[in-house]
This record gives C-alpha cells, structure tokens and sequence, in this order.
C-alpha cells in the first residue's frame, strides 16, 4: 500500500490590510468630526463686511480678542480665556514679535465693544513692534 503524501502548502507572507483600513477610515470619520468642535477662544460677535481674506505666509497668526466688555484676550501665553490688562497683552505680542517680526497679528473686536478700545488696541500692538496689525470680521 502506497501512500500519498498531500502536497505542503506554501506559506503565505502578506499582510492583509484591509482590517488596518477599515481602523483607519473610523479614526478619519472622528477626526473630522470632533476637529470643528476643538476651537477655543472667547465668544466674540464679529462685524460682518464684505473683503477678500489676507493671504498669510505664516500659517498661525496671533490674534488678540476684546470682547463686549471691552476685556482683552491674548491666545498664547498663559489661559488663552483669561482677560488681561492692556499692557500685558501687548507684553505678551512684544515678546512674541521679538523672536518672530514677521508674526501676523489679528485683531477680533465685539462688534458692541467701543471703537475707541480697539483702536487703542491697535494703536499700542504696532508700538509694540507689530509690523501691521489686521481685524478679523465674518
């Protein structure tokens, strides 16, 4: 009696990566999701103006907020939802600016906020060595 060997299957060295597609896909779906929901800042109602948005070769400008109450908000340095006095914001930009000249600088003003407070705002971020300073509207 002869006995036949079964032919050995060869092995099989690739990955299958559609289970690694699928985990991919759901993660992309959450991100996307939740990345909207991950802005900070204080509330401000903005002004709504007709404009073409700045082009900006610095990807992250540093915006500085007053809100309706006329309190100053700085988004680096420190709680980004804490009000500050005038002179420290423009503390906070001035040393920005030094290791960075070419920084942007935007400005957000409540639209019922004075315009006497953003103004002055400005006015104190230029002397502090802003090369322009811009405001941001809808």
């Amino acid at each position: 009696m002869i006995r036949r060997q079964k032919p050995k299957r060869k092995l099989n060295a690739e990955i299958n990566v559609v289970p690694y597609i699928d985990v991919v896909m759901v993660l992309l779906v959450v991100f996307m999701i939740t990345a909207p929901m991950l802005t900070q800042g204080v509330d401000v109602e903005l002004p709504k103006v007709g404009g073409e948005p700045v082009d900006s070769k610095d990807k992250e400008p540093l915006i500085v907020s007053v809100d309706a109450q006329g309190q100053y908000y700085v988004d680096v340095g420190g709680d980004p939802l804490k009000p500050v006095a005038m002179d420290v914001a423009v503390e906070r930009v001035g040393k920005i600016l030094a290791s960075n000249p070419a920084k942007m600088i935007l400005v957000r003003g409540d639209k019922k906020v004075s315009y006497e407070k953003v103004v002055e705002l400005m006015a104190a971020l230029q002397a502090a060595g802003a090369p322009g300073v811009g405001l941001v509207t809808e």
